[in-house]
């Protein structure tokens, strides 16, 4: 299959690496490069994945790569997780490259974030393997993660690319493996120095072109693929998807998140918990790090909707909820249930369960990865790696103990998670890797995720203030620093008075955390905020944790911040894919931004890459006495909010914010509020109370 789709691929304009069209991609790339003339690559996730989008990434040889958009398409759709051919992402970087005064002849590759002859080999494979059952995947539309509504489409990507692009003809794309883009991108992009030592990278994914981990070494300037599992079934994105949809009651790519925050509340105690002895058996730990699901238990190696447990996994767990009642309210997990429906504190613990096992999994995947590679430094990516508290758990279990028994020297794990962890980095680490082959340096890495889209323009969001429910006035400008730390102290006077507001500033963040820049802010010393956010901003389920936005003398004062994750000042708490235990004392002060296990997926902010955020931070500071916000996404039940109509509609569904600060591309900071009868008055009354203090 692999063998022929390579022919039917690159008669569609598709070419692998190795292909002569690829070869002279690179070949020309390099001599430009060795001119001292500046590149430009386009990284693009095609439709029938999901989070589809483009990436538009500057090279020189002396600089290396640098990351100009990463455009995601859902952002722009407004369709999360979305698997259309991304038109908007694309449209929008071709304004982006004649902003700087460049076109799209400039751009010297195409290149697809999935090897996809690899991919329908693997698929073809795969589902041999385990016939006849699995036979059934062939009638589902969504089976690994791929909308096969959208094939024909992603077929004719070249001739509808080219079509959009205004050329006579097809855009050839050059396909890059999957993995190797998770791998390449994180450890360029990682604060670890190619000083002679090895970093190691573990790819941990739902799947991948030919597998679902993946193992690589980086070391003096190359990376090697050490193994792949060859499984798109034997995955541990796919454990954790179908445990906690089926568990949870969510959809896959909604329920991983909110499992993990359930699993809190649940026994995280491995002797103690009455499922995880037994639900431990649905993986086989094998030899040299290899996991693979027990086919007497699973079954979503087959039929991961309608039937994915096989009887004795039910006998564990219970039936699983089918795809017709997910999202129904009486199937949804809530903690809030707990005081009058009995099952609920059993259902948390099955979360725990699987939290547990799952820690469990990438603990013995990493472990022999540093046994066999000598290493102390690991670089984490694909979209297992967004479960923070995972992460955390790998950072305590291999401590100085771990490294004096098995590598015989006075060390311990230090850990680095890309902002973009998931499908969304692909885009960008398609570019990146082509770049390398070409001869390109590593490049500068990253210290902030500001990349989706440009900052807006004032004359986008005065016409999105144009509505009749709305109440707009110009605040201030933070072109200068005066101006900006007068914005700063009301942001934070409003916060301080319990005031819940949102911040549209800049291009957007990469990735799905809101780190400032799409960001609802509140009060974390008013225990009742996480209450308001989750009921009256964001409507979701109690269940879930706010996250503490901090500075970093603030992070350390009230969390144990680890010191595996001490590198470049703390880097890896940057992006809210680590959590932290919090010190004795932190919930009593900031009792909205500690989860029930005493944790926080804690974020640092710094003035060089955000100076109107961390101007906010210092002024909480003085006017509640901690330098730390809730912070939470812009958005409800959708993804965060892209442009000002965007922001302006998220304003207008969510009944509990306050107001949301616009700031244009030139500077000046617009407020807007409800407007008429739904004007609470407390926005206008703040801003009077400010404008009226001394000083």
């Amino acid at each position: 299959m692999r063998w022929l789709c390579v022919r039917l691929f690159a008669a569609a304009g598709f070419h692998q690496l190795g292909s002569e069209f690829a070869d002279q991609r690179i070949a020309h790339i390099r001599e430009k490069l060795q001119r001292g003339e500046t590149v430009y690559l386009a990284g693009l996730g095609p439709p029938g994945t999901h989070n589809s989008g483009v990436a538009l990434v500057e090279v020189t040889q002396a600089n290396g790569p640098r990351l100009i958009v990463n455009n995601e398409e859902e952002r722009f759709s407004g369709n999360k997780h979305t698997t259309e051919y991304p038109k908007a992402s694309i449209d929008a970087v071709v304004a982006t490259l004649r902003g700087i005064g460049r076109d799209i002849g400039d751009i010297d590759a195409w290149l697809t974030s999935w090897d996809y002859p690899t991919l329908c080999g693997t698929i073809a494979r795969s589902v041999l393997e385990e016939a006849p059952q699995s036979l059934k995947l062939l009638r589902t539309t969504e089976a690994a993660g791929f909308d096969g509504r959208r094939l024909d489409q992603m077929t004719r990507t070249p001739k509808i690319l080219g079509r959009q692009l205004g050329l006579a003809g097809r855009v050839p794309l050059i396909c890059l493996p999957h993995h190797d883009n998770h791998a390449w991108f994180s450890f360029a992009a990682s604060p670890f120095a190619d000083n002679g030592e090895p970093v190691a990278i573990a790819v941990l994914d739902g799947t991948g072109d030919r597998g679902s981990i993946s193992l690589f070494v980086a070391e003096n300037g190359a990376m090697r693929q050490l193994t792949c599992n060859d499984s798109m079934f034997d995955s541990l994105g796919a454990f954790y998807s179908v445990i906690s949809s089926t568990q949870g009651g969510w959809t896959w790519l909604s329920s991983e998140g909110r499992y993990m925050g359930a699993a809190a509340w649940g026994d995280m105690n491995r002797t103690s918990n009455p499922y995880y002895a037994r639900l431990r058996d649905v993986l086989d730990f094998g030899a040299d790090g290899d996991i693979r699901i027990n086919r007497a238990l699973a079954n979503w190696y087959c039929d991961p909707f309608d039937h994915p447990y096989k009887a004795a996994l039910i006998d564990i767990l219970g039936e699983p909820l089918k795809p017709e009642q997910l999202w129904n309210p009486d199937a949804v997990l809530r903690v809030e249930d707990i005081t009058h429906r009995p099952d609920t504190q059993d259902r948390l613990d099955k979360a725990a369960a699987t939290q547990l096992v799952f820690e469990d999994a990438m603990i013995h995947v990493v472990d022999h990865l540093l046994r066999s590679t000598g290493a102390s430094r690991l670089v984490l990516t694909g979209g297992v790696a967004l479960n923070a508290v995972g992460n955390m758990r790998l950072l305590e279990h291999f401590d100085e103990a771990w490294f004096a028994k098995h590598q015989h020297r006075k060390a311990r794990l230090h850990l680095w998670v890309p902002p973009t962890p998931g499908d969304p980095g692909v885009t960008i680490g398609a570019a990146w890797l082509f770049a390398h082959l070409a001869g390109a340096p590593r490049g500068s890495p990253m210290t902030h995720a500001f990349y989706c889209g440009l900052p807006p323009r004032q004359d986008d969001i005065a016409t999105a203030l144009q509505a009749v429910d709305i109440a707009s006035q110009g605040i201030g400008d933070i072109s200068t620093p005066e101006g900006r730390d007068a914005v700063a102290d009301l942001m934070a006077y409003m916060v301080a008075r319990s005031g819940i507001i949102a911040l549209y500033q800049g291009a957007a963040e990469t990735g799905p955390r809101a780190l400032g820049h799409r960001s609802i802010f509140a009060n974390p010393c008013d225990a009742r905020a996480r209450e308001q956010l989750n009921e009256r901003v964001k409507y979701r389920e109690a269940i879930r944790p706010l996250a503490p936005m901090a500075t970093l003398e603030a992070a350390h004062l009230y969390f144990d911040l680890h010191e595996g994750a001490s590198d470049a000042g703390y880097n890896a708490y940057n992006y809210m894919v680590l959590t932290a235990p919090s010190k004795p004392g932190a919930r009593d002060k900031i009792p909205a931004v500690i989860h029930a296990d005493g944790t926080g997926r804690i974020q640092i902010v710094r003035a060089e890459d955000d100076p109107l955020t961390y101007a906010y931070l210092k002024a909480l500071g003085r006017h509640i006495g901690v330098e730390i916000s809730v912070n939470t996404s812009f958005n409800v039940a959708g993804p965060i909010a892209q442009s000002p109509h965007q922001a302006i509609d998220t304003l207008r569904r969510s009944k509990g914010l306050d107001a949301v600060l616009l700031v244009a591309d030139d500077g000046t900071v617009t407020a807007a509020w409800h407007g008429g009868e739904r004007d609470s008055g407390r926005f206008t009354g703040w801003l009077s109370e400010w404008t009226r203090r001394p000083g």
